[in-house]
This record gives structure tokens, sequence and C-alpha cells, in this order.
């Protein structure tokens, strides 16, 4: 079955088989042992980078040319920490000449590298023509090219979602999208709109959207696996608020501008339900929507009125603001009403959120213990190599957030912050977070740094950590009264592959 599309497109990927063009993904490391073992950039190609001045910096492009002056390969820097970019080859759809082009790198996978090209090679198409440069990039044949174009095809999607303005993505127009998602795949497909909303018991999503001139409604979806048994059953919510002006709580100018993204939860479901249906899962699938426009008018829900939900129990309205949680409140209840094994709700809920956490974590809650250990447990190992020997050793990604003003974080900060145990990197004797030992957690980050070579201010800063070699930590980002660690943790490995605990001679 081809893939839903909601705005269709040209692959990004190049046909099977296709006579491709070669750019080498490096680090500087790999510009080094370049030729050492026969593979990677032929002599002439580096030859080329030394003359150009070329040292693999993250996002830098170096075309190679061949005898006849025409385009043979090119070069695409990484720069030092390819793991803190794992999507960087996004950036290759807007480099690289028109021609179809594979990429051979082992600092990341083939993954990572194809799902970057797709996520950076996107354009929005619907309201102006983007002449677009023909750039198309050949997966590796390790990678599963099915479920590659699958992730691809749902990220569009959501982006599609998203990025369409109101006057066409109303909800009416969601319903549309909505449909055309589930009779792609086969699925049933209803809504309950306008007034019998107030027949079927859902007041608060009729409450949040009567002022509108669109009437607000329920979507629902449902779909079973295609020959054979569902194993289990996941429910989906997702928050369809199309335009939020705040209602009569109305926002201010700034604060309106993106509103048409209040849908994104919406938009993800449908993303991943996507994902679901295309891959033919063992679920029970089951999405619903709540599709509203909070607007303001003669009838609009007003600050002091008081709603009695699909539960049954009765809300005040402190803020029109808040509508968000209304519709959820009685789309939930409805989902509750018919048990399923995982039941996940997303939502542009509160900016609050973004405030706590920054950009870059998104909150969750869940009553689920199992699953909150699940889905928060850090991803620390990953398998890279040593740039001069090729070897092999483990990496680590931890994200640490502590308060600007607490003392040394401890073994218990962690757990308290991140609900799991400390990964297996910080457990050694009594050195646990012993690499968070030498941060500069000072007022405002400005104390010495005992046993660092640079103070954390100065933006990155290595040092020698008795059992897992050289560390590097990124600056302090601000947020509030908070501070944001990555930490990067780069333990031995063995040569010979044989004793991950003796050291390289490479990683000092």
């Amino acid at each position: 079955m081809t893939l839903h599309q909601f705005i269709e497109r040209p692959s990004v990927f190049a046909a099977e088989g296709a006579a491709a063009k070669t750019v080498y993904a490096v680090t500087p490391a790999d510009l080094e042992a370049a030729g050492a073992d026969g593979k990677g950039p032929d002599a002439a190609a580096l030859a080329w980078a030394k003359a150009a001045g070329f040292a693999a910096e993250a996002g830098s492009l170096l075309l190679v040319p061949g005898e006849d002056g025409a385009v043979k390969s090119a070069l695409f820097g990484l720069g030092g920490n390819p793991a803190e970019q794992p999507f960087a080859a996004g950036r290759l759809s807007k480099l690289l000449p028109a021609g179809d082009w594979k990429v051979e790198t082992t600092a990341l996978t083939g993954e990572q590298v194809a799902l970057g090209f797709a996520l950076g090679a996107y354009t929005f198409p619907r309201y102006r023509s983007d002449k677009q440069k023909g750039v198309r990039l050949l997966p590796s044949e390790s990678t599963d090219r099915a479920d590659l174009e699958r992730k691809a095809a749902a990220v569009t999607l959501v982006r599609d979602l998203v990025n369409t303005p109101t006057n066409d993505m109303g909800p009416a127009d969601l319903e549309q999208a909505f449909r055309a998602l589930g009779e792609h795949y086969g699925a049933t497909v209803t809504s309950i709109v306008g007034d019998e909303l107030l027949a079927q018991n859902f007041p608060l999503i009729h409450a949040v959207g009567r002022a509108s001139t669109t009437a607000p409604r329920l979507l629902e979806m449902r779909w079973s696996p295609k020959g054979k048994a569902a194993a289990k059953s996941i429910t989906l919510v997702g928050k369809g608020v199309c335009f939020d002006t705040g209602g009569l709580d109305i926002k201010t100018s700034t604060g309106m501008a993106l509103m048409k993204k209040d849908m994104g939860g919406a938009a993800n479901v449908m993303g991943l339900a996507l994902m679901i249906m295309d891959a033919n899962l063992g679920l029970d699938l089951r999405v619903l929507v709540p599709a509203v426009e909070n607007s303001i008018a003669g009838d609009a829900f007003r600050p002091g009125d008081i709603y009695k939900s699909r539960k049954g129990i009765t809300v005040q309205i402190d803020n029109t603001d808040a509508e968000g949680r209304l519709v959820l409140a009685d789309a939930l209840a409805y989902a509750d009403e018919t048990p399923s094994d995982l039941m996940i709700d997303m939502a542009t809920l509160t900016g609050a959120a973004r405030v706590a956490l920054g950009a870059e974590l998104a909150p969750y809650f869940t009553d689920d213990e199992a699953l909150s250990a699940s889905s928060a447990r850090p991803r620390h190992r990953r398998a890279t190599r040593c740039g001069a020997c090729r070897s092999g050793w483990v990496m680590t990604r931890i994200s640490a957030r502590v308060r600007q003003t607490s003392p040394m974080p401890r073994a218990v900060a962690w757990r308290a912050h991140h609900r799991s145990p400390l990964p297996q990197a910080f457990r050694h004797r009594n050195e646990e977070l012993g690499a968070f030992r030498h941060l500069c957690l000072g007022a405002g980050g400005k104390a010495a740094c005992a046993g660092r070579r640079r103070c954390l201010r100065h933006s990155r800063a290595l040092w020698r950590h008795p059992r897992y070699g050289r560390q590097s930590v990124t600056a302090a980002k601000r947020n509030g009264n908070a501070l944001s660690y990555n930490v990067l943790l780069t333990r031995q490995g063995d040569c010979r592959g044989q004793d991950p605990s003796r050291a390289c001679g490479h990683l000092t």
C-alpha cells in the first residue's frame, strides 16, 4: 500500500539501484585517519580537502571534482561530536547539487542519515511554488526503507497539518484530513458535530467551540490490523484546537500569532496513527480528536460559567484561555469508557511547560510508574569508534537539570528528576555522579572549577575522569532559575575490542 500524503510531493529518496555519487560524512578525526583502512575518501579527495582548508566542521560541505572537472563526490563535516547532531544530514538536501547521492560514514547510522536528510528536505508548497533542487538520497542497504519512508511520511503529515493556516485548517478541514487518513488505511471514521455534542453528552467540547462559525466536533477513528489478530489495544487522544484567540480572556497579538499550531496534538496523534496503520502493527487502534476553534462572539463561554462535564463533575471557568483541558476532559472521559491497554494524550496544553522545562524537554504525566521509568530511561549507550584505531568504545549522553543555587547533585537528585536509577556509567565505588563533580554550580556558574581545564561558562570544558577518560560538557543554558547541562561521556575502550576496561590510548 502506498503511503498517505496530505500534500502530494515526490519522494526525496532515489530509486533502489540508482547510480549515486558519494558523500563522505566525516569528523576531523576521520580526515586524519582516512586511507589507513582503504575506506573513505581517496587520496585525490583528501588532497583537495587539504588545499581547500576543509576541516570537517559541523554542517560544512566541500564538493570534490573529478579529472574532467565535473563533481565526483563530496565531503560533509560532522564536527567533533556527531552524536550531538544525529540528524545533521538534513543540511545536505539544501547544500548538494541536483542528482542522486549516497552517504558513507561510520559516525552515524544509516537510518539517522536518511531520516535526517528527509526531515531537512521538507518544504511546504501549498501556497507558493518553491523550485526543488532535485536532490535525492539513496539510503544504505542496512536501512529498512519501508520503515524509513513511513517515519518520514508521518513527520511530513504532522508538519503539513500544523503549517496550514486556520482558514484552510478549521474544525471541518481537520475532519476532512482525519477522514482521508482513516479511509486510506481502511479505518472507520465517525464524527459528532455541533448541537449533537450536547445530545450525546459532550458539553465542554461544545462550550469551547460554539462561538465559532464552524461547528465544534469530536472525531473518532477505529482500525484493526489486516490479516492478523490484535495483541493489544491503544487509544490516542489529540487536542484539536484549530485556533485559539484565548476567548474572552483574549491573548495578546504576539501570543495569538502562532495559534494555528494549537491543534498540534491532533496532528501528532494522526502522524502516529499513520505509522501504526501503515506498518500493520498488531494493535486495535482508536484515535479521538476534539476539533474546535476558541473564538469570540455573543455566545462565547465566559469566565465564571460553570458546566457539568461528561464525567458528571462540575467545572468553573476561571480563564477562557484554558480551553484545551476542557475539550480533553470530555474526550478522555469518553476514551476511558472503553478500556484499552494504553492511552496516550498529546496536546499543546500550556506555555508553562516551556517555561518550566525549556525547549529541549517535553513534559508528560502518568500514573503508571513502570511506563514512566521505561520511557524516561536515559538512552546512554551508543556504539562508536576511535578515530585513530577504529576500535569501539561507549558514548554516553546524559541531560541533567539542576537549580542554579543547588549544591552538587547527588544520586538522590538524579532519581528525583528522572524517576529512574542512575545509569551504569555512574555506578562505581564512591563515584556516583562523579562526572558531575567538577561542574561549576556556584551563583551564576562563575565559581572556579577545581580539576577542570576551563570553567563551565567558557562554552566547553575537558577533563580527565579517573575511570571514564575524557569528558566534555556543553555550556550551561539558562532557563529561568535553572541550568541545563548536556553531558557527553566517552568511556575508554580496548583497541582490540577485548576488554572494555582497558585504555584505548588514542582517547587521551
